[in-house]
């Protein structure tokens, strides 16, 4: 065997045996959150703490936060309903009521279905220029088809218009293409074969699109092919290059294109550590943006919070509990703690 035979058997192992480790950790999902099914849950004595934290002299946050952040979603919407039936009040109605500011907007969350707060943070950042290439990728990108699908059907049920429309409306040019691609959940599923003639026919097609009116390209690719496909793709392009595909990016688009297609690229590469990214620099502003930890811990606390709590430890060499911890001020703080869970030493 040659000496260019024997590298590509051996690249070729290495290409099976990291799908082997992907393999497992698709299998392993949905024990990598921070918030599990409280096995000793009893609905009856959540609602009567929940009662009393707020009929007392003084409201009980502390037991309101301890109640909503050890629940799973599914057990607090049992607990909402019935606290609905027996007390002929509505849960989240009444906790508004008895909170104010961060920790108000948190058990908002935390109360709601899902999907219709991913909607309502889409419309949001939709009708709010400057943050669509932002809010709107991470909703779009990171969300399971049958998510997306959820918050698109609460998208069209609460606001009576098509997240499309309001993306044809509010956005413009390529990242507007970007955002409707994404939308369409069109993106192919994983599969066990790898192709490597689709993904030398993408590398070039990508070094060929830097010219003008090639935009649809790097739209296509990015939004159509399965992430598993896409890493090869920028390994490869990096390989012909001599330069990340980012790198092109920079050079090749601007704006809020280039910002919402490097956000893209960044979920496509490592999704738990584009959200210990976006964790991180919610933390370094001058006021910590509340609005983006209680999103993305909120929404990532079923699912891979422990992931992006490594992926935080690993970039920024302290845990994101300890920087929560330092960071964060007033009664939402245990609350944010509460669904990081725990440090990591």
């Amino acid at each position: 065997m040659s000496v260019s035979s024997e590298k590509m058997g051996f690249s070729l192992t290495q290409e099976i045996l990291s799908h082997l480790v992907l393999a497992n950790k698709t299998a392993a999902w949905g024990t990598l959150g921070t918030l599990r099914t409280f096995l000793s849950f009893s609905v009856d004595k959540d609602v009567q703490r929940l009662l009393r934290a707020i009929a007392g002299q003084g409201v009980d946050r502390a037991a309101i936060v301890d109640v909503l952040t050890n629940r799973s979603r599914e057990q607090r919407q049992l607990i909402a309903q019935a606290f609905q039936e027996r007390t002929q009040q509505d849960l989240l109605k009444s906790l508004q009521a008895a909170l104010s500011g961060h920790l108000e907007r948190i058990v908002v969350a935390l109360l709601q279905p899902a999907a219709r707060v991913d909607a309502q943070d889409l419309r949001t950042a939709l009708k709010d220029s400057g943050s669509a290439e932002d809010v709107a990728v991470e909703i779009l990108a990171t969300r399971t088809p049958p998510q997306l699908q959820e918050c698109l059907a609460a998208y069209k049920h609460d606001f009576h218009v098509e997240a499309e429309e309001d993306i044809q409306s509010e956005t413009s040019g390529t990242l507007r293409d970007l955002l409707l691609a994404l939308a369409k959940g069109g993106r192919e599923s994983y599969s066990e074969i790898i192709d490597y003639n689709l993904a030398e026919q993408d590398v070039q097609a990508l070094k060929q699109a830097e010219g003008p009116s090639t935009e649809g390209t790097w739209v296509l690719i990015l939004t159509q092919r399965n992430p598993e496909h896409l890493v090869r793709v920028f390994d490869q392009y990096q390989r012909r290059t001599g330069h990340e595909l980012e790198h092109t990016v920079r050079n090749r688009f601007h704006g809020d294109a280039q910002t919402a297609l490097l956000s893209l690229a960044s979920v496509i590469r490592n999704t738990a550590l584009y959200f210990a990214d976006k964790l991180h620099q919610a933390l370094q502003e001058t006021e910590p943006n509340y609005r983006v930890l209680t999103r993305i811990l909120i929404s990532r606390s079923e699912t891979d919070l422990l992931s992006i709590r490594a992926e935080f430890r690993k970039k920024f060499g302290r845990s994101l509990y300890s920087s929560l911890q330092d960071t964060v001020k007033g009664d939402c703080r245990p609350a944010l703690l509460a669904l990081c869970r725990a440090e990591d030493l």
